[in-house]
């Protein structure tokens, strides 16, 4: 049997789900937290080199971190829909049809 097999068993595929979202949920923070790290670090760096560009840069460092954190929200909802069962039915449903 594959993994989709596996994943559309209802008794095993729930335990397996549960523990996919949670994994996936913890690796989408760490992520997201890195990324946003990564950006503020590069962008107080900028400023302290070219002061005169602070603006500009600062207005780049939040639209990216905003961007992320729109990415790293939708993987979460996406984990949760997996620990809710709800993309093992619709994966059920695929493999039938």
């Amino acid at each position: 049997m594959d993994l989709l097999g596996l994943a559309a068993d209802v008794n095993w595929g729930l335990g397996f789900g549960a523990g996919c979202a949670a994994l996936g949920a913890g690796i989408v923070t760490i992520g997201a937290g890195y990324g946003i790290s990564r950006i503020a670090s590069a962008s107080v760096e900028s400023m302290a080199r070219q002061p005169e560009a602070a603006g500009d840069v600062r207005g780049a460092m939040i639209l990216t971190a905003a961007l992320i954190e729109g990415v790293a929200l939708f993987g979460v909802v996406v984990c949760l829909l997996m620990q809710m069962g709800i993309i093992g039915q619709i994966t059920a449903l695929v493999a039938k049809g």
